[in-house]
């Protein structure tokens, strides 16, 4: 498909059909897809679990997430190596769902979420998210991966503390009052398994780091508590319900079930139940996770294109992330989006298509149903240490260090805002500020693009032997409300002690609402001053524009011409056959 068509295209099953339908799909292919599944699933068991408690749900919610999400996306999206599941940037937004609504509450935003998504696919918003600024991005992932990094003090040291507070302030406070009764043993393990992580690279290995490091760490808890110590795991923290009324510890080694997301448990145990008042107040998260996960969805597309040199379609990729986010919740499944760190993995470990991301789902699914025995003995300061190299690597910090110290002041106060607001307050109100100042910062970039030059003395202007009194301005750059009281402003200015001006506009893509006001303006300022205004090669939208208002020539005031050149023509006429060219 064409350059172009990617641009706005949305097709269902976009990547798989365009990697496995309209190319040749053979055996060879299909091996490299289940050697970089089997890679990739590896790789995401300990890491969904990990997310799924820190958003404060049941280490199994995560496993759903990336095997129901993680296949429907790859089946019905747009971008070919992507792998979707739980990812840490929903982390700050899930945690206080969670403990305000439960689990229901948690994933019936999710589903509301999932459809905002399909509604951005379906208006084509896709490329246009991908404008959002890079000093927004990294204020949002900058203070995402603070408090992720904070919400792990807790297992990372063994404190003995309750349900983390709603505000950043009260969660540091709480942690640091419980500092002096940490555990050592926990923080021996812990560390251990955070050194594995930094030193397992410089062996060069193609076995990804947290892998080894987390069968160290739960190698050594095991030793540790033979010993008598008291090291959290999976098992001792979490339990489930067996079919006989039985409890047992870790993670239930079943299939994930259909349930509808409402019936499932609020923050008081009862089934959150489905009314308006909820919808109304989860509608604001909701927005939160769609704006995010199309974010971080396009951002990992993005990165794959670099990596790789294919092309995806981004409406395609947010109907499938939408589809995911809908589904998932009807079978335990968080929130889920394109996680960039297992999508690069998944290229690097030979993937061809999407199918590799819905192998990656499957061997999650075997992980489940046969070994919730073992992942039961994963130690939480383990898990601990995993996200707090995970909020490390996210934070993208010699971007953010690099765009303190380069970056115009305007875009340094852009990131220390939508960084503040993300840690300090919420990341309701940091994804809508970090919206609507993307949007300024947009409008404004565009508003500079507007200039108006006097090109009077110009060569071709100059031998064309303009009548006295006479001016011509060049307008370049799109007329929208941002730019065109600024422009007209400075027209009337510059033709204050004019007999009369050509507005020559061919470099004028665009004429909105709040431009033609503006012109309407500097026609009725001219028509006051007694000033002549000839308009010249007017661009096919806004010409639409002006007939759709009815703008018409006034009579000694305003006339309109398809070219430069019949404009200096035109005022070039004598008396009476100017009269008859402005009727």
């Amino acid at each position: 498909m064409p350059h172009r068509a990617h641009l706005f295209s949305l097709r269902m099953a976009h990547a798989f059909r365009e990697a496995c339908i309209d190319e040749p799909y053979r055996g060879r292919r299909f091996l490299r897809d289940v050697m970089a599944g089997l890679t990739v699933g590896i790789i995401a068991i300990p890491l969904a679990m990990a997310l799924a408690i820190a958003s404060g749900v049941a280490p199994q919610y995560g496993l759903y997430t990336a095997i129901i999400a993680g296949f429907v996306i790859a089946l019905t999206g747009g971008s070919r190596f992507s792998i979707s599941g739980p990812t840490a940037a929903f982390v700050v937004i899930l945690y206080p769902i969670a403990q305000s609504y439960g689990l229901g509450g948690l994933l019936l935003a999710t589903l509301m979420s999932g459809v905002l998504l399909i509604l951005m696919a379906l208006m084509r918003l896709g490329r246009f998210i991908e404008y959002i600024p890079e000093s927004v991005t990294l204020g949002f992932t900058g203070g995402i991966a603070v408090v992720i990094a904070t919400l792990q003090i807790r297992d990372f040291l063994g404190l003995q503390v309750g349900d983390m507070p709603e505000h950043y302030w009260d969660k540091l406070a709480l942690l640091t009052g419980a500092l002096p009764e940490f555990d050592g043993m926990s923080t021996l393990v812990a560390g251990v398994t955070l050194a594995c992580m930094l030193l397992w690279p410089r062996l060069k290995t193609p076995v990804p780091p947290h892998l080894p490091a987390v069968v160290i760490g739960s190698l050594l808890t095991l030793w540790l508590n033979a010993q008598g110590a008291a090291i959290d795991t999976i098992g001792s923290r979490f339990s489930y319900l067996l079919p006989d009324g039985t409890e047992g510890a870790g993670i239930p080694p079943f299939l994930p079930e259909f349930a509808w997301p409402w019936q499932q448990a609020g923050a008081s145990g009862e089934p959150v139940g489905l009314s308006w008042s909820l919808v109304r107040d989860l509608l604001p998260a909701a927005f939160a996770i769609a704006m995010l996960g199309a974010i971080e969805s396009l951002l990992c597309a993005v990165v794959l294109d670099g990596m790789t040199g294919k092309r995806h379609s981004a409406n395609s990729e947010l109907m499938g992330q939408g589809l995911g986010n809908i589904i998932t919740p009807f079978f335990g499944g968080i929130t889920a989006t394109a996680a960039i760190a297992r999508s690069a993995a998944n290229y690097r470990a030979g993937a061809e298509s999407p199918v590799s991301a819905m192998v990656h789902s499957l061997v999650v699914l075997l992980a489940l149903v046969s070994l919730a025995g073992l992942l039961a003995y994963l130690p939480m300061p383990a898990m601990a240490a995993l996200l707090v190299m995970v909020a490390w690597n996210m934070s993208e910090a010699p971007k953010s260090l690099h765009l303190l110290k380069t970056a115009p002041r305007s875009d340094i106060l852009v990131f220390l805002t939508c960084f503040s607001l993300t840690v300090l307050l919420d990341m309701v109100i940091a994804i809508t500020t970090g919206v609507l100042l993307a949007a300024v910062l947009f409008m404004r970039e565009m508003a500079q693009m507007t200039r108006v030059t006097d090109i009077t003395q110009s060569k071709r202007i100059a031998e064309s032997r303009l009548p006295d009194g006479w001016q011509v301005f060049k307008i370049n750059g799109p007329l929208f409300f941002a730019a065109a009281d600024r422009i007209f402003g400075e027209l009337a200015v510059l033709a204050r002690n004019a007999r009369g001006f050509i507005l020559y506009m061919d470099g004028v893509t665009i004429l909105d609402a709040g431009g033609l006001s503006a012109l309407n303006k500097l026609i009725a300022t001219c028509e006051r001053d007694g000033t002549q205004i000839v308009i010249a090669d007017l661009q096919f939208q806004p010409l639409r524009t002006l007939a759709r208002a009815g703008v018409a020539p006034i009579a000694g005031v305003s006339r309109y011409t398809s070219s430069l050149d019949e404009a200096l023509r035109l005022i070039s006429c004598p008396a009476s056959e100017t009269d008859r060219a402005s009727g």
